[in-house]
């Protein structure tokens, strides 16, 4: 099988942040994604993409400071949050 390239990696990502289970995920990581995946570097890339594994409602609560995120993840929802301004 033929790796992934960084750019082909970059469209998937973006895709699956906007197409989400609920569309306030939608938006929010859809925004988030088009204001710059490429500026992530690839550890961000590579916990972005686990990130998005995970369920939208925990996501949801996560993001807007419902409940408290997974310590792995807190950086990288603390600047999801600041991006959306969602808290």
């Amino acid at each position: 099988m033929t790796p992934e390239t960084p750019e082909h990696r970059l469209k998937r990502l973006a895709m699956r942040s906007w197409r989400r289970g609920i569309k306030e995920m939608d938006l929010i990581l859809g925004a988030y994604a088009d204001a710059g995946l490429e500026r992530l570097s690839p550890e961000w890339l590579d916990l972005y993409d686990r990130l998005l594994a995970e369920n939208d409602h925990d996501l949801y609560q996560w993001v807007t400071g419902q409940a408290p995120s997974p310590a792995h993840f807190a950086p990288l929802i603390d600047d999801i949050s600041r991006h959306g301004n969602c808290r």
